[in-house]
């Protein structure tokens, strides 16, 4: 009975929650309030900034940060406002900073919280580049992917948990229980069949969707979509092949990914403005 209830439960929620994703049109589910989101990603984010060592806005690469992370949020802005999509915009509140870094890294917190680590502007090497990356980053915020994945995750642990009561396995308690959702919603840990099985290759789906929503926003800020093919192929140089399989990653091989990228570039190429 307990087990047909959660499942019931979990149906229900994934009916009245599901979504769709801007310009790809993807269904999704999302059962996190974005209020929730946002106050933690605000959060985190101060958090963040405070124990880092941020480069002032008086310097010239971090100055290029803001400026690109502004026409990329202007480009977002005029899209999701014309088409329907201002709500998944309510309560951001934009932000760009540039960190003293050697990691070749950059994200977006839910609500435009970004950060750009100075080890990857020597693979960016100009705004087109920089933009890539950001148009990138900012689209998982759009797209609300950290959201999509939290409650997929709630969903699959309370169908696991209802057929380990049925089965009489893993009692032990609601904090276990409680350690697992957080696990499985993040990617942290979790049972083979999730994480190699859904887990990792809806990561790599999302990626690829930050890509393709990425190159549209960076075609309407003004950068060249082409650029996007020309920065993943200095990450792909640079990797120098020890990059880890596909099947065992959460992003899309270097090679697919600069495939994807120039198949979709006709459609970006109409946004562009020069």
């Amino acid at each position: 009975m307990r087990k047909t209830l959660i499942i019931m439960l979990s149906l229900a929620f994934a009916v009245t929650a599901c979504e769709k994703v801007p310009l790809t049109g993807r269904k999704q589910l999302i059962l996190v309030p974005p209020s929730e989101m946002l106050a933690m990603s605000f959060t985190q984010y101060k958090q963040f900034l405070d124990t880092s060592q941020v480069v002032p806005t008086s310097n010239n690469d971090a100055e290029m940060v803001s400026r690109v992370g502004s026409r990329i949020r202007q480009a977002v802005e005029s899209y999701m406002n014309s088409n329907g999509f201002s709500k998944r915009l309510e309560g951001f509140q934009w932000e760009y900073h540039l960190v003293q870094s050697n990691q070749v890294n950059a994200w977006c917190m839910p609500g435009g919280k970004i950060v750009v680590y100075s080890g990857i502007l020597p693979y960016t090497q100009n705004e087109a580049g920089l933009a890539t990356v950001l148009g990138h980053e900012v689209s998982h915020a759009i797209a609300e992917h950290g959201n999509e994945r939290m409650s997929e995750g709630l969903v699959a642990n309370g169908l696991l948990q209802a057929g380990q009561v049925a089965t009489g396995i893993g009692t032990s308690g609601k904090s276990a229980q409680t350690q697992a959702i957080f696990q499985q919603a993040f990617g942290v840990v979790g049972p083979l069949a999730y994480q190699f099985g859904r887990g990792l290759p809806h990561s790599r789906k999302q990626e690829s969707e930050a890509d393709h929503l990425g190159l549209i926003f960076m075609a309407m800020a003004g950068y060249d979509p082409n650029q996007a093919i020309a920065f993943w192929q200095r990450m792909a140089k640079a990797s120098g092949g020890k990059a880890p399989a596909e099947f065992f990653s959460d992003h899309p091989s270097d090679e697919r990914r600069i495939s994807d990228l120039q198949k979709l570039l006709p459609d970006a190429m109409k946004y562009y403005k020069r």
